[in-house]
Order: structure tokens, then sequence, then C-alpha cells
């Protein structure tokens, strides 16, 4: 099989968005039938309580809506060598949410209500390879997390297979190679968060012999003893952190209202709930309407990299989180929303620094959130080189990791959050 250029890649997805029809206005609560606010339930949801709903959620010092959908949807990828090297079949996929159309997906990228057609949609194409796994080489299966600040412990199946038969390839969709996926990271907002949490999970040490960097090929390589220091920290925090969490109904929130057909809170706060009148061509469903959360500006996450010893090492941060199935992942150095209210750490104060010099900055991009429950959301992804002497001594929950402590961690389900899972998908070799 021939393979494509990036600018090849580029044109299809241009020619993709230039096709399809997309109309998308906010509307008042009122106006989003089926969707309403339930007394009894004290949500809003759909009658039948089907596709999610949004609850209020209450712990100290937090009072705030959350997302509530408790299925496990399937982020997947299907790959397959061509002449020796691995391709990765990609989605030219729209959602609601998204800031520019079209976004680059993973072949399927489903909710467990999409693909049992709860919605009455139709079935979504590539499903049965994914049902039939265990038929192909599983090369990733794993339970991870999504945005634990505004879901309750949502989590998605990231699932590759890889496969040694021809497989239909849909005008929606076409392979690629890793390194130009990587490529099209570097383009604002165009590979989607499903893809980069997908990918973030690969695990690395299969692609040895692509790296050029040696500091992260022994980083890719381990050796370093970082766990033990690591899964103190968390574990103390999961025995005594006492701060419990409890659903209330959504309109009992004390500083959210009603104003101008958004729910929105009295104070600056980071989201929004609005409600969309949306129409898709070429989606399971054409025409529908939903809640969306809408951020208040571009949030920052940043992942700090030094070499230490000749090894690339990454600064990550144990983060709680609201809405955190465990209560507590790592995540990257930095991961502040546009609306901050917290404390900044030495550590932040020298990302600012830095950030704002340009100094040892490797990647800065817009990147997009999901777009099926985030409206137009795009947060600032940086990756900065620092040397190894900038930072004399960490603040708690700080910790300096090696690749292949993380990509051990992201096999196990619920450690890394999407955040850090995100930025390690950008990486280059």
């Amino acid at each position: 099989m021939p393979l494509q250029d990036t600018k090849t890649l580029l044109d299809w997805i241009t020619s993709r968005n230039s096709a399809i029809h997309v109309y998308i206005s906010k509307i008042p609560l009122s106006s989003c039938s089926p969707w309403h606010y339930s007394e009894s339930a004290g949500t809003i949801r759909t009658p039948n309580g089907s596709f999610f709903e949004i609850s209020g959620l209450r712990c100290p010092g937090v009072s705030q809506p959350i997302i509530l959908q408790n299925e496990i949807g399937y982020l997947g990828i299907i790959c397959r060598r061509f002449s020796g090297e691995m391709h990765y079949l990609m989605q030219a996929k729209i959602e609601p949410g998204n800031i520019n159309k079209i976004q680059l997906s993973p072949t399927i990228q489903a909710t467990k209500s999409n693909f049992t057609q709860k919605h009455g949609g139709a079935r979504p194409a590539y499903l049965d390879y994914f049902i039939n796994a265990s038929k192909y080489h599983i090369i990733v299966d794993q339970i991870q997390s999504e945005q634990s600040s505004r879901f309750l412990g949502k989590r998605n199946r990231n699932i590759i297979i890889e496969v040694d038969e021809d497989v239909e390839v849909l005008p929606s969709h076409m392979w690629m190679t890793l390194k130009q996926i990587k490529e099209l990271m570097r383009e604002e907002n165009l590979v989607n968060m499903d893809t980069r949490t997908v990918l973030s999970c690969l695990p690395l040490e299969k692609y040895e012999s692509d790296f050029s960097d040696i500091t992260m090929l022994r980083s890719v390589q381990g050796g370093g003893d970082y766990l033990p220091e690591i899964y103190q920290y968390i574990n103390n925090f999961k025995m005594f952190e006492e701060r419990k969490r409890e659903l209330v109904p959504l309109f009992s929130l004390e500083n959210w209202e009603m104003r101008g057909g958004e729910f929105v809170c009295k104070e600056p706060y980071s989201f929004k709930v609005v409600f969309c009148d949306i129409e898709i061509e070429g989606r399971e469903v054409r025409h529908w309407r939903q809640p969306l959360f809408e951020a208040a500006g571009i949030a920052t996450f940043g992942l700090m990299t030094r070499i230490h010893n000749g090894v690339k090492e990454f600064l990550v941060r144990a983060t709680p989180e609201i809405g955190c199935f465990d209560g507590i992942e790592l995540g990257p150095t930095v991961q502040r929303e546009y609306i901050h209210k917290g404390e900044l750490t030495d550590v932040d104060k020298l990302f600012d620094k830095k950030l704002k010099n340009k100094d040892g900055v490797i990647f800065d991009n817009l990147l997009s959130e999901e777009g099926g429950r985030f409206y137009h959301e795009q947060n600032r992804n940086v990756i900065m080189e620092i040397s190894d002497n900038e930072i004399d001594q960490l603040p708690p929950g700080y910790f300096w990791s090696d690749y292949n402590t993380l990509n051990m961690l992201v096999k196990v389900n619920n450690c890394l959050n999407i955040q850090l899972r995100n930025l390690l998908s950008v990486l280059e070799w």
C-alpha cells in the first residue's frame, strides 16, 4: 500500500470538512427536549436516564455540576503492517463540541449506548473487530480515566489491535503511521483527545529501534526505582484523605443558577453548562439536542523534562480531582484551569517564567478536549526541558520518573490522568 504523505492527509481532512454540513446553536434548557431537569432525580437528564446525566457534586471547598456516565465506551484503533511499517486506521470524525468540526479520531469512538444502539443510531463501523478482539493481536487493552474535573468516575476502554488481513477502508478513514499522527499533533486542534489517550498507552519497548534520542531510549528501557516513592504518597492519600464527596440535586448548588439559558456559577468558575441544538451529517444520529460543558477559557497543561545521569526524566504530580475514580492520579507538572484559585508552587512559578521567555519549550500547541461533552474546549499543552539543577527540592506530591515507569503505570487502570497521558502522546523520539 503506498504511504500517503502528510500533505495528502491534511488535504483529505480539509475536503471532509468542506463537504460536511454542521448546524449548532445554543438554546435554553426549556427548548432542549427531551432533556429536562428532573426534580425527583435532581439531575438534568433524558426521560429514561440514558446517554448521561448532570448532577450536583459537593465536597469541602468545591460545589459544582458533574457529568454522570457510568458506562464504559470503546476508544479503539486498528493497526496493520504495510511493507514492514505499522499503520493505524484513523477516522476523520466530527463531534458536536469540536472547535473546528472534523478532528482525527480513533478507528472507533463509541459509548456503550452508541454501539448497543440505545439512541436508535446506526451500528458503529468496525465495531466487530473490537467485540472479537481476542481473534487478533491485542497490543493495548486498558480502562482509562477521562477528565475528572468534569466527570464522576468516567472511564473508557483504550484498545489497540493488530490485524493481518484486509480491512475495508471507508471514506471517513485512512491508514497513517505513528510518525505522521505525531506530526499532525503539531497542528492546532487536529488530533482529538481520544486518539491521544489511546496512543499514550503504546508499549514503547516495541519501538526501541526507532529512537534517535539516546536519553529517551534509556528512559524507555528503565532501570530506575521510582515506583515506591510515588506509590507511598498516593497510597497515603487514599488511606488517610477523609474529604467526602456527595451527589446532591443540581439545582440545590448554592453558588449556581440558571442565567440567560445557561447554568452558571455566581462567581468566576472554570466552566458552565450550555444547551445546544445540533445537526451533523454522517453521524449515527443526525439531529439531536443535548447539554455541553463550556470552559471559561484556555487551561494550561505542562510537562517538564530533564536529563539526569544520561536518562530523560519527567516531572509528574500526584493530582487529586473531585470526580476522580480513585480520588488521585498522576498528572503533569502543571495542570491549571483558566480560572485558577489555588496557590502556585515554586515549580509553577519556574514553569511560568520559562514559558513566558520560551526557554526550553519543545512543544506548545492548542489541543482540543472531548467534543462529545465539551463545547469548543481547547487547552494549551506544553513540554519544556529544564536543566538538571534548576529545581533544588520538589514540593510534596511532585516526582521525577523515567518513561519506563510511566509506561508501566499506563498499563494499569486509573494511574495516569488524561492530561498527563495526552502530553506523553505528543513526545517525539
